[in-house]
């Protein structure tokens, strides 16, 4: 089993949502309709951007509370760093 730590953003791409999922088309959908109600269903969180792969949970969770802690601008770096013009990396 795969675990992934994302990046996704709304339309405009002003809001940068980190998150941990196994299972990242299924958690994508979610944000696309909004299922669960909070910051993602509120700010319209629909798309992917960057993301990357681990063997466990533990280093998918390690992954994101390190990129939670980064500032807005050295999150965009790397979104950039991968998808430099923040394409939806789901329909790519």
């Amino acid at each position: 089993m795969s675990y992934y730590t994302y990046i996704a953003t709304n339309f405009h791409n002003t809001v940068l949502y980190t998150g941990v999922t196994s299972n990242l088309r299924l958690r994508m959908r979610q944000h696309i309709e909004k299922a669960v109600p909070g910051f993602t269903a509120r700010y319209k969180v629909n798309k992917l951007v960057w993301y990357e792969v681990f063997k466990t949970p533990t280093e998918a969770i390690a992954a994101e509370k390190r990129i939670k802690g980064w500032r807005r601008d050295r999150k965009i770096v790397l979104v950039q760093s991968v998808n430099p013009r923040f394409e939806d990396l789901l329909e790519t």
